[in-house]
């Protein structure tokens, strides 16, 4: 039986998302990883199932199974730098509502085109802000309505080179939001 225990090193999967990382941090439920793509991400302890657990017998093939090093539970350099980091960075990913009613006080006069013009304004500008300022991931709240928020949202960010994107978590949004991933290149 697996442990639910996570320790810094251990190498994970996401449960419910094709995501695999190693852990860079621990607290109580939450546990940070930092993603194969360099992403640093936060989830619940239920969320997770360590990968790096084998059994005596030989399940994996040479080629699959984890080096001796990646088995070492020891925190690398690495490792406590990016935990350092984690320690001066904000908790949680920043989401962004972009129903009109969030954006402006009263929305009587404006026409569906100075609407969508609006919130495309300001998806573009938390996007903008969020690559200036190395932040990972974003969550934008569109809703489900037609589609039109959501298509013109995916229109603009295929756009970006260094972005990706998917439908964010069903459970907590369900079909209304979008996950937006940003590449982080060493400065």
């Amino acid at each position: 039986m697996m442990s639910n225990k996570f320790e810094i090193g251990d190498r994970v999967s996401v449960l419910d998302d094709a995501i695999d990382g190693v852990v860079v941090r621990v607290e109580k439920d939450n546990i940070t990883i930092e993603t194969t793509d360099k992403f640093l991400m936060t989830f619940f302890v239920n969320e997770l199932i360590k990968t790096n657990i084998t059994n005596n017998l030989d399940y994996f093939n040479k080629s699959d199974s984890l080096s001796k090093k990646e088995m070492d539970l020891k925190p690398t350099r690495k490792q406590i730098e990016l935990q350092k980091k984690l320690e001066k960075v904000e908790r949680g990913v920043p989401e962004f509502d972009l129903h009109i009613e969030k954006l402006v006080k009263n929305k009587n006069g404006l026409s569906n085109f100075d609407i969508l013009t609006l919130q495309m304004e300001t998806a573009k500008r938390h996007v903008d802000f969020a690559i200036k300022n190395r932040i990972p991931k974003i969550v934008f709240i569109h809703g489900v309505g037609e589609g039109i928020l959501k298509a013109e949202l995916d229109f603009m960010l295929k756009r970006y080179e260094d972005i990706s994107f998917q439908d964010a978590n069903y459970q907590k949004y369900g079909l209304g939001a979008t996950e937006v991933y940003f590449k982080q290149n060493p400065k």
